[in-house]
């Protein structure tokens, strides 16, 4: 198990407000999840060692399952699994912070006033693991560049910015403004709505490798948003008011995404997560990877978080279905609030302590418990 936390058996009776939850839409989510590992591939283990193949049987008796009722759907999670807390060995809670898919506006040809593009992938960057990273690039660049066969850092913002891909028909489409742009980099999905009225989901393809930063905690630095008044709102005001400066707040995150088109699917449901199936809106969370297994339902707990759910402290169980370079640690979550402005407004604030319960199928609930 991994170093850092440890598994508290729980009751569900021990779960603050799961009489009151409602969990019924995570059992197609379930399905979805089933289908992946059984016909695609199963997903990665994280060091916390529940197995894609663990969670099937659990994920098989849901198919089968007549779902009339909320107490319908917690009895089935109640019978097939069993909670545990997450407890980290540093005493302090969780934290959550939320995303969304956001609705930009584009051309699918540039002019004066669409010319900020979203790309795709480069044939120049590649994957970089521990058998190709030269010797001087940092552990945590997952991709770089590949030029004359030596692999080096791949340019970052702000030399794409400034035209690095230029040329070499990698554009999806064009927004007309470089926030927009910006921040369904930072969501990592968007839905593109083109001028004659129909739409693309594009979703994260991969990543030029230089780490995240976020401009939020820059504009606090400065002393320009207090922490108590930042939100997702108040970086679009400040960008607005300071478009001198804009490049410079940019640029900081050197960090740059690269998309793909994906089908529209299920437009009630949200893009395709790196578990490979459309997320659920408010249902569905991004997770350390490195240490959480797609497909694990996780209920979170916190009564500070009142944006997300119609001002109701915010308890809900969630399935585990994307990840993130800034969602790091055995009790850090993303929740996924939907699509469309209204879910950005959801979404916008949310930095909240939270406890975090996973559910371990019942089978092999037995390798956790005291």
């Amino acid at each position: 198990m991994s170093t850092g936390f440890s598994l508290e058996l729980r009751r569900f009776a021990d779960l603050p407000g799961w009489e009151e939850d409602d969990p019924s839409e995570l059992v197609p989510a379930l399905l979805r999840c089933r289908d992946h590992i059984r016909h695609r591939k199963p997903y990665k283990t994280g060091s916390l060692g529940i197995r894609a193949d663990e969670l099937l049987p659990a994920m098989d008796a849901a198919g089968g399952l007549k779902i009339d009722s909320a107490a319908d759907a917690r009895r089935f999670f109640e019978t097939y699994f069993v909670p545990f807390l997450i407890r980290k060995d540093d005493g302090n809670p969780g934290f959550v912070t939320a995303f969304y898919e956001p609705d930009v506006d584009v051309s699918a040809e540039p002019d004066d006033i669409w010319k900020y593009a979203f790309y795709r992938r480069p044939d120049d960057l590649v994957d970089i693991d521990d058998h190709n990273r030269p010797s001087s690039m940092p552990a945590g660049y997952a991709f770089g560049l590949l030029r004359d066969g030596q692999i080096s850092e791949y340019p970052d913002r702000r030399d794409i910015d400034e035209g690095y891909l230029e040329g070499r028909g990698l554009e999806i489409a064009w927004a007309r403004s470089k926030a927009d742009v910006f921040f369904a980099h930072v969501q990592g999905a968007a839905r593109l709505v083109f001028r004659d009225g129909t739409s693309q989901r594009i979703t994260y393809a991969a990543k030029a490798g230089h780490p995240f930063s976020g401009i939020g905690g820059r504009l606090i630095e400065l002393g320009e948003i207090t922490r108590e008044n930042m939100s997702m709102g108040a970086i679009r005001e400040w960008l607005s008011r300071n478009p001198a400066r804009a490049d410079e707040l940019y640029w900081h995150n050197r960090s740059y995404i690269f998309f793909r088109e994906e089908e529209m699917g299920d437009p009630q449901l949200g893009p395709v997560a790196a578990a490979k199936v459309q997320m659920t809106p408010g249902r569905s969370l991004a997770v350390d990877r490195s240490i959480h297994t797609f497909g694990c339902p996780f209920y979170i707990q916190s009564d500070s978080l009142t944006r997300v759910d119609s001002g109701k402290k915010f308890r809900r169980l969630m399935l585990a279905l994307d990840t993130g370079s800034a969602i790091l640690g055995p009790a850090r979550g993303d929740i996924f609030t939907g699509s469309g402005p209204e879910a950005g407004d959801r979404a916008g604030s949310v930095r909240n302590d939270a406890n975090f319960f996973i559910l371990v199928p019942a089978a092999i609930a037995g390798r956790f418990a005291p």
